[in-house]
């Protein structure tokens, strides 16, 4: 049986200069075989995967039972990468008698003409990527040499790839190089007697026809050129996309004395030789798992989020949730400030005004976008993604008709989501009036912004005016500027309860574009709600684009001032909801806010929303408990404006001079690493009125 194991095989620097014997090797018709792991997800983590690298053609296939599988057949001219691989194909050959045997199932097949790269981890010496117009795999070996092995059978095969993967069998020959001869056209005209006038003439004809036959090639030549150039243009577009996609290094936030992104690294299922198991999965299991995109990434931060899927629902309620009659309600509360009113839990949702700031960075890829197209100067294209980001964070308001948690003062949140390449930090740095600061950072960009959400409380419809700037900066110096836009929720009392937005948004940028959105006010007859209709205008007062869509749904954009929709693309689409519906109607995002990850909670300061009782109870479907310690917690907050007058001053953000507006200080994420909270009180705990007096 011609099946071989490779030794030890130089590192990629050293491929080039053995190219000839790889060449006739692989030319020949042998093939490179072997396990690899392949990271397949966060809830399965690295998975061995048997590879065969065939005719520049590389697919991979789960391993099953060795009594069901047949990977190779024996008159296979295949050579084998790792021990790993060996023990395991003899494995499969000892056991090659019991029972029926059928042909295993590729599940992934990659085109080497395809690849746009592959380069080795410097994170990991065991580990690789490939790079393809719509893929990323990463691989990872169980020695040095195996990698390296595997580096060299990919180098070795794209080498001997011919250029028709973009050429086919059209050779590159230029137009000036074609010629005709006539000669053998005037000879047999001379031989049937034609006089030399008429052959004159039909070598003129010929000469004629050729030449217009000529300039259609030499047409379709510089069309086949522009072509290939925009095809390596567009290749090296995507992989210097995909390189930025999926880094081992920090992502390059902006460098401030705050920013401590390097304290921890990502730890990766270690899969070895000792854990050889072979794997027993049915077809039906496949669907829940997919291939990592050219999303993923491998920051520095956060550890803790890469060994496990976040959850898709919320926990099943533990009582029966009693309803809560609104007209022993009204008499007492009309033209009251909602945030000063003690309300039944049965009004809030699960989550607190601290992680309802974070709902708006569910749409963060559109800021990484923004940043991506400034950076290659479209400035114009930068602009508008900025404008959808600031419509896309309304998106997750629809049909939600409860009130999040209002923060006891100094109450915090964090959101670390190296998935989606962001950090997040909320503090309530006030309570009269109630005012929420954020900051967040993300990979060539920061947002921050502070908000007084001013409530009144009318009866039949509830008003939030919301008062505040949100600033975008991006690491090159632009900035946008906007404010919110007035949120009304109507028939609190009769009818279907709807929320609805409505205002003039300005995005105003420093440089070159600046945004106006319309956010038009829903009628009781209006069939079409929830619209947005805008612009984008240069420092001229020009317009540049026009934008429309709705706030619920999508956002789509036109260039210049005339307003087409069957020339319009697409900006912003909003998620589906999750399938497990609840009455609160969280999005999938919202429903993974106020989970408690595994190691989290022994990282979190005493202040996070996430460890809030009546919000956590209110989670589990325990409704008395949530109304109890609700009770108390309002009771300690009607002591924080003692507290607050009595010289308290936030623990992360401070005051901007005379603006009102609050900046972080820095340090909250280095305090985490050394779980250093000693400057951090308990705020969820028993309260009494000697404390409040003592602070």
């Amino acid at each position: 049986m011609p099946l071989t194991r490779s030794k030890s095989l130089p590192s990629t620097d050293a491929i080039a200069e053995n190219g000839g014997s790889d060449r006739q090797n692989l030319s020949s018709g042998r093939s490179v075989a072997g396990i690899l792991h392949k990271w397949t997800n966060y809830g399965k983590g690295w998975r061995s995967r048997w590879f065969l690298l065939r005719d520049g053609i590389l697919s991979y296939s789960k391993i099953r039972r060795p009594e069901n599988v047949n990977l190779l057949s024996p008159s296979d001219d295949v050579r084998l990468i790792g021990d790993n691989s060996t023990d395991r194909l003899s494995r499969m050959y000892s056991c090659s008698g019991r029972g029926r045997r059928k042909h295993h199932k590729t599940i992934g097949i990659v085109h080497l003409k395809q690849v746009s790269s592959y380069r080795e981890s410097k994170s990991d010496n065991k580990k690789f990527y490939i790079f393809t117009a719509n893929k990323t795999l990463h691989l990872r070996t169980d020695s040095r040499s195996d990698r390296a092995a595997w580096l060299q059978a990919l180098a070795s095969t794209r080498r001997i790839l011919p250029l028709q993967s973009i050429s086919g069998d059209f050779s590159f020959v230029s137009p000036t190089d074609l010629s005709i001869s006539t000669e053998r056209l005037k000879k047999r005209l001379r031989e049937n007697g034609i006089n030399e006038n008429l052959v004159k003439e039909c070598e003129e004809i010929v000469d004629s026809e050729f030449s217009e036959v000529q300039e259609q090639i030499k047409l379709l030549h510089e069309e086949r050129t522009k072509l290939l150039d925009a095809l390596k243009q567009l290749e090296m577009a995507n992989l210097e996309a995909e390189a930025s996609g999926i880094h081992e290094s920090v992502y390059q936030l902006p460098n401030h004395n705050y920013s401590s992104l390097r304290s921890g690294k990502y730890s990766e299922c270690s899969t070895s030789a000792s854990s050889d198991v072979f794997e027993d999965i049915s077809e039906e299991d496949e669907p829940s798992f997919h291939d990592t995109i050219e999303c993923f990434s491998e920051p520095d931060a956060g550890s803790e989020n890469m060994h496990f899927k976040r959850r898709t629902r919320l926990p099943d309620p533990a009582e029966k949730e009693k309803g809560v009659s609104l007209w022993s309600m009204i008499k007492d509360n009309v033209g009251k400030d909602l945030s000063r009113v003690c309300l039944p839990v049965y009004f809030n949702e699960p989550i607190s005004s601290l992680q309802k700031c974070f709902e708006d960075l569910e749409y963060s890829y559109l800021l990484d976008q923004a940043y991506e197209y400034g950076k290659s100067g479209n400035s114009l294209l930068r602009a508008l993604y900025v404008a959808a980001f600031a419509v896309s964070g309304y998106a997750s308001t629809e049909g939600r008709h409860c009130k999040p948690f209002n923060p006891l003062l100094g109450e915090t949140y964090e959101a670390d989501f190296p998935e989606k390449g962001i950090r997040f930090f909320s503090e309530k740095v006030s309570h009269h009036p109630t005012v929420i600061a954020c900051h967040c950072e993300g990979k060539g960009w920061k947002f921050w912004g502070d908000t007084n959400l001013r409530s009144k409380f009318w009866g039949r419809s509830i008003q939030l005016e919301p008062v505040g700037v949100l600033t975008l900066e991006f690491d090159d110096g632009e900035t946008f500027q906007w404010s919110k836009v007035t949120t009304t929720i109507y028939n609190i009392l009769l009818g279907k309860l709807y929320c609805d937005h409505h205002g003039t948004m300005q995005i105003r940028g420093n440089r070159q574009y600046s945004s106006t959105l319309k956010f038009k006010e829903q009628s009781i007859l209006d069939r079409n709600p929830h619209q947005v209709n805008g612009f984008v205008e240069d420092v001229t007062g020009k317009k540049a684009a026009t934008v429309f869509g709705k706030w619920n749904d999508s956002l789509h954009y036109v260039s210049g001032d005339a307003f087409n929709k069957a020339s319009a693309s697409l900006l912003w689409k909003s998620t589906k909801p999750p399938p497990n519906v609840t009455r609160y109607n969280l999005t999938s995002f919202a429903i993974t806010l106020n989970e408690l990850t595994p190691g989290l909670e022994e990282k979190l300061p005493p202040t996070d929303s996430r460890l809030r009782p009546d919000q956590r109870h209110l989670e589990k479907g325990e409704y008395e408990k949530a109304n109890e310690e609700k009770q108390r917690l309002e009771r300690r907050q009607r002591m924080s404006r003692k507290i607050q007058e009595s010289g308290w001053r936030p623990r992360w953000f401070e005051p901007q001079g005379e603006s009102e507006s609050y900046k972080y200080t820095g340090g909250y994420w280095e305090a985490r690493n050394e779980r250093r909270w000693d400057d951090c009180p308990n705020i969820f705990g028993e309260f009494t009125e000697e404390i409040a007096d003592c602070a």
